[in-house]
């Protein structure tokens, strides 16, 4: 038998038996090499035909073939920590997804056909991101020939996934290389979220999303899954026929249970999203439209009847709107978070139908990524700022646009708020990840993601602002820093080198030497400088907070202070203020019933003055009322609110059991993402 025959069998041998990693290209030097690998002195893998002396049969027959492997992880890619593809060598340009939905049995089946640049000479493999798919076939297309290939998949690592690697013909030179992945998805993708038609509001029809941010495409499809790669795609998508497929991407075409995308813009691929159910519009503007089930569309229609606007106010603070197409879509209740940038449909969590649009602020962060995040990307999660820091940024600019710039100043200092008590409750043991540029060697996106790249962020931006002379001078470099990096994928340093460039030969040069980048970027905790900021709204806040939280039931009954009027950002920002108080007087059921009838809280459909008065209530220990917050955590899984309920209910003794029981008994209808962080909150994990 030939060696290439034998190497070939080798290959087939190794994917049957998920024996991974393997770089022996001599398989007459491999067998001993085998016979170790596959008695589990490097792996739990074992082959039935491989005797082991004084190892039973029975024992082999329950020995596990594969087994995630908990370990530290190290840094897997020398540009991302967090991915295996190697952009250094090859960079993907175009991909083409063909995808059938099966509802049934919730998997995408199908194929990836990328369109790879390879930058090196002689490259002997292409290195992909994947999690948990059932790769099939995978086949080099070269001059009208297809030519299988052989491919390997690595053991699992945790929280993070494998490395598929196909192996290129020997000569392989630079240049255009088309491949092609058939593959499946595995039922438990953690980027997809399955809804049978009981968990959606019209009963009737299954309901299938998306939400890839930050290493979750890896679980959709083979790919390069780091934000270092952007490249542009199309889809076909095969579906029900009664309902409607979006994605991140403009429609081409659409026949019937066919609809073709298209999205001519690179994007990273936490960009790619799909989103598939009984779905209607309403239209908000000349390229916007908003999506939701029929029951609720024309109530999202007049929540977000601003969304005009604030694109307008966007593109005149960043330049022009490269996308084409801006809409929304309004997710189920299982929806981890406030609203996902996907290129040309932007997803929101319907916990922002308030009815009187006072939260509707979440649509202006995510048209701020148009720019900030989309166009101009961090190459790694390490970077995670330059995406939100700057985003938070630019909305807070949007805001005062619209509304003033005492709202300006009064949101940044909100989420000040919102930062502190972050930094005290979920990274009180990890302060090393309240550093501006965090280090993810050993931990992954998921475990790193927290408000402080946003509010830590723009703090610092709006600190540049001040320094350099305020929006008159700071708006300008903005644009052109967006300008300059347009398509790209940068680090911190690209940022600071655009600072110093466009201020080197101006009279503000001399405020460079001010900034302590070392400070900004490395100090944990809160912004080592808190810039000045128009505190008339915020002191209200403060006063309120410093009045209800030293004063008993009995001396605030009458208190003129606490009816005065107040804005429901006010309100907002009071009961945030109050839960971060550390000593509260008489915080008690008559004390919480007070200021429910104060401030109509009991009637109120903000979630968040919902989700402060319930957090409220657990600090005041009280037991009768668990079943009121049980069902609050129960109604949206909205990583912001429902990671906190579960935080302060496991620290409160005699509620822990009952919300473990109820977050065991509900955890199916969340997204991999906010079981995988609640599991570690409740202790769990």
């Amino acid at each position: 038998m030939s060696v290439a025959k034998r190497v070939q069998q080798w290959a087939t041998f190794a994917r049957t038996w998920h024996i991974y990693d393997c770089t022996w290209q001599n398989p007459f030097e491999s067998a001993r090499l085998v016979k170790t690998h596959l008695m589990g002195l490097h792996k739990p893998i074992y082959h039935p035909m491989i005797s082991r002396r004084g190892l039973s049969t029975t024992l082999l027959k329950t020995q596990p073939i594969y087994q995630v492997q908990k370990r530290k992880m190290g840094r897997l890619g020398t540009v991302d920590p967090s991915s295996y593809s190697q952009p250094e060598l090859i960079t993907t340009e175009h991909s083409f997804f063909n995808w059938k939905v099966d509802f049934e049995g919730t998997k995408l089946q199908g194929s990836v056909q990328h369109r790879f640049n390879v930058l090196a000479n002689n490259l002997e493999k292409i290195l992909l991101d994947v999690r948990d798919i059932n790769v099939k076939n995978a086949t080099l297309l070269a001059g009208g020939n297809e030519v299988p290939i052989n491919y390997f998949i690595s053991d699992a690592v945790e929280d993070m996934g494998q490395k598929l690697t196909l192996e290129l013909p020997a000569g392989t030179a630079k240049g255009s290389l088309n491949v092609r992945i058939d593959y499946e998805t595995s039922n438990s993708a953690s980027a997809l979220q399955w809804l049978n038609p009981a968990q959606t509001l019209g009963k009737e029809h299954p309901y299938m999303f998306s939400q890839c941010q930050a290493i979750h495409a890896r679980s959709v499809l083979p790919c390069q899954d780091t934000p270092a790669v952007k490249f542009t795609y199309e889809a076909e998508v095969e579906h029900p026929k009664e309902l409607t497929a979006l994605m991140s991407a403009l429609i081409e075409k659409k026949t019937e249970g066919k609809t073709h995308f298209k999205q001519e813009v690179p994007i990273p691929a936490y960009l790619v999203a799909i989103a598939i159910g009984k779905l209607v519009s309403r239209p908000l503007g000349p390229n916007s439209n908003v999506w939701a089930e029929e029951a609720i569309v024309d109530a999202c229609a007049e929540e977000f009847s601003e969304t005009a606007t604030m694109l307008k106010t966007a593109s005149d603070l960043c330049g022009p709107y490269v996308w084409k197409q801006y809409d929304l879509l309004v997710m189920p209740p299982s929806f981890p978070f406030g609203g996902m940038e996907n290129p040309c449909l932007t997803f929101v969590t319907p916990t922002l139908l308030a009815g009187d649009k006072s939260l509707a602020d979440v649509v202006a962060h995510e048209i701020a990524h148009s720019w900030t995040g989309n166009l101009v990307t961090n190459k790694n999660f390490e970077h995670f700022w330059l995406n939100e820091g700057f985003t938070v940024f630019v909305e807070s600019k949007i805001v005062g646009r619209m509304q003033g710039a005492k709202e300006l100043d009064f949101k940044m200092l909100s989420n000040l708020t919102d930062l502190q008590e972050c930094l005290r409750t979920q990274l009180s043991t990890t302060p090393e990840l309240s550093k501006l540029v965090v280090d993810l060697t050993n931990c992954g996106p998921d475990d790193a993601f927290s408000s402080v790249p946003y509010f830590k962020g723009s703090t610092f931006l709006r600190y540049l602002e001040d320094l350099f002379g305020g929006p008159s001078v700071f708006e300008p470099f903005l644009r052109d820093y967006l300008k300059k990096y347009a398509y790209k994928s940068i680090e911190t340093n690209d940022f600071k080198e655009a600072l110093y460039e466009y201020f080197k030969d101006g009279h503000k040069k001399d405020k460079l030497i001010e900034v302590d980048w070392q400070l900004w970027l490395t100090s944990e905790g809160m912004p080592p400088i808190i810039p000045k900021f128009d505190e008339s709204l915020v002191n209200v806040t403060k006063n309120l907070a410093k009045l209800w939280s030293t004063k008993s039931v009995a001396e605030l009954v009458d208190n003129a202070e606490i009816k005065q009027k107040i804005s429901i950002h006010q309100l907002i920002d009071f009961l945030g203020k109050l839960i971060e108080t550390t000593d509260i007087v008489d915080l008690n059921e008559a004390k919480i019933e007070l200021l429910e009838k104060t401030y109509n809280l009991q009637n109120s459909k903000n979630a968040e003055v919902r989700f402060r008065l319930n957090r409220l209530i657990i600090r005041a220990r009280l037991i009768n009322r668990l079943d009121e917050l049980i069902e609050f955590a129960n109604s949206n899984f909205r990583m912001k609110f429902c990671r906190p309920i579960y935080r302060d209910l496991a620290a409160w003794p005699e509620a822990k059991p009952a919300a473990v029981k109820n977050f065991l008994s509900v955890k199916d209808q969340m997204m991999a993402v906010c079981v995988h962080t609640i599991e570690k909150d409740l202790g769990l994990k």
